[in-house]
């Protein structure tokens, strides 16, 4: 009679008013995962790709290489990133 009176009221009265909270939950999860890696990728991305030519930026812009060799040098990295 105990096993019979447990599997008719097993006290389950559906999800809850708490379930919207777990697709809400998953979603901040994603964007938050998304935004870290997108903001360092990026910022990695960047400093790989353009190191070079900010580098290369600063020295002209200080006049330690005139054009004609900024620009070699540039169509070099430029080159090389191909």
């Amino acid at each position: 009679m105990l096993s019979t009176q447990l599997l008719a009221h097993d006290n389950w009265d559906g999800p809850g008013p708490w379930w919207p909270l777990f697709p809400l939950f998953w979603i901040a999860f994603f964007v938050l995962v998304f935004g870290v890696f997108g903001r360092f990728g990026r910022r990695r991305w960047h400093r790989g790709s353009y190191a070079g030519e900010s580098r290369l930026a600063e020295r002209y812009a200080a006049g330690e290489i005139d054009e004609s060799e900024y620009r070699e040098r540039l169509a070099v990295l430029r080159e090389r990133d191909k």
